[in-house]
């Protein structure tokens, strides 16, 4: 687990003046250091904004966007919409869950690199079936391509 840099935090409080009522902004800027809000670090936002911590607790929990789990260096969003549906993105899935020693039940790899999360539509039909990684498009996988992007990815980063 990363260590939580509480200078890091209060840069951020500053930001936005520690105002409660930017608690979102607040928010999606620790997310995007830390790639999701680690428990210390929403603990010491609520105390500095003067918002309970089941208030903070409770937006976090609301909003899909938010995540309280650990992600990998590399999450992977399957879509799972119709287009790529049809097209096999089960069968991608499958091969990512194996290519990163991975199930349905865990949110990240066991070496901290990957998180996968299966998603309703990313938007990119006409490529189906579509792999995002982080902010990348990744089009027309198959489950070979799927197995070898993973072990681009493993070695990028190693």
């Amino acid at each position: 687990m990363e260590q939580i840099d509480f200078k890091v935090i209060d840069g951020i409080l500053e930001k936005y003046d520690c105002d409660s009522s930017k608690i979102i902004a607040i928010m999606q800027d620790v997310q995007e250091k830390y790639r999701y809000l680690p428990q210390p670090a929403l603990s010491y936002i609520a105390e500095k904004v003067g918002m309970s911590e089941s208030k903070l607790f409770g937006v976090a929990t609301f909003y899909g966007n938010f995540s309280l789990d650990a992600k990998g260096k590399y999450v992977l969003k399957v879509c799972r919409g119709t287009a790529c549906h049809v097209r096999k993105s089960g069968t991608v899935l499958q091969a990512l869950y194996e290519a990163t020693g991975m199930n349905e039940k865990q949110s990240s790899s066991d070496d901290g690199l990957f998180s996968i999360e299966i998603v309703s539509c990313l938007g990119a039909c006409g490529l189906s079936p579509v792999v995002m990684v982080n902010d990348t498009v990744h089009a027309q996988m198959t489950p070979d391509k799927a197995k070898e992007l993973i072990e681009e990815l493993r070695a990028e980063g190693a």
